[in-house]
């Protein structure tokens, strides 16, 4: 089964911080849970275990809350794109460049456009970059 739309770090921490849930992010894991394909960039395991650490330490987390969350993430059937980190020089940097994005951000926004699949994120200047590329947005 093909991947259906392309996840940022936002929606997946947001997929284990109530505080940072909305009611389509929790739509989004629900067809996750039930067997659909979101396809991420293999950054994005590292961005969203970093963003989860940080407010471990911020002390807004507890160290059981930050196992919990590591593992629930790492349970789901995420499709892994290797070929992004490839454009970081490329097109991913031109994006960033073109948007006004950080690379990390420009990732997500490349491996939309390259599948041609929608984008699930919650930052608001993704969203717009993404918007303007004529990728639709979750």
């Amino acid at each position: 089964m093909s991947a259906r739309y392309v996840i940022d770090a936002s929606v997946g921490i947001a997929w284990v911080r109530a505080d940072q849930a909305t009611p389509e992010t929790g739509k989004l894991l629900e067809k996750v849970e039930s067997g659909e394909r979101a396809v991420v960039p293999a950054l994005w395991f590292a961005e969203v275990a970093n963003s989860l650490l940080l407010q471990q330490r911020r002390h807004r987390l507890s160290t059981d809350e930050l196992k919990l969350a590591l593992e629930t993430l790492a349970s789901l059937n995420l499709v892994v794109d290797e070929e992004a980190a490839v454009s970081a020089f490329g097109q991913t940097s031109e994006l960033a460049q073109e948007h006004g994005l950080t690379v990390y951000d420009a990732t997500y926004l490349e491996l939309a456009l390259r599948l041609k699949l929608p984008l699930a994120s919650r930052d608001g200047a993704l969203r717009k970059a993404a918007k303007r590329c004529g990728v639709e947005v979750i």
